[in-house]
């Protein structure tokens, strides 16, 4: 019942961006970390490349069909038992492939700067989960 609600909400997608953009903060720490090191390449996470994985995995969950109510055993024509595993949930599986380095400056404005967008990305997608939360919490206890 409970994984219902969830699916449905943007409880997932949201926290595939937050578990993103904190792998994002380690690696671009690791650069700032890294500034005086001779011939030390910046790395970064794509962040192009995590939301065209995203929206794939959005618009894939989108067409599957609902699941079915809890004690329901219906399976139709050619569908196999084993339960299909949530797109979203699998974006991030393989980061190394979303994992690229960096052949330009290596300055530390820019990747201060982009600490702090990734920062921003990161606190609004937990002010929307904490949201998400609320609502369903005030759903299951009637006070909608």
């Amino acid at each position: 019942m409970f994984q219902g609600i969830f699916r449905s909400s943007t409880i997932p997608v949201l926290e595939q961006v937050v578990q993103f953009t904190q792998a994002r903060h380690e690696v671009l720490s690791g650069n700032v970390a890294n500034l005086g090191t001779p011939g030390y390449q910046a790395r970064d996470l794509s962040v192009a490349e995590f939301q065209a994985r995203l929206r794939d995995a959005i618009e894939a969950r989108l067409q599957t069909p609902p699941a079915l109510p809890p004690g329901s055993t219906a399976i139709s024509p050619g569908e196999k038992a084993s339960g299909r595993s949530d797109p979203v949930a699998d974006v991030a599986k393989d980061p190394r492939s979303i994992l690229f380095h960096d052949q330009s400056d290596n300055a530390a404005e820019l990747q201060v700067t982009e600490m702090v967008k990734n920062q921003m990305q990161h606190n609004m997608a937990m002010a929307i989960m904490a949201s998400q939360f609320r609502l369903l919490q005030a759903v299951v206890s009637e006070r909608g």
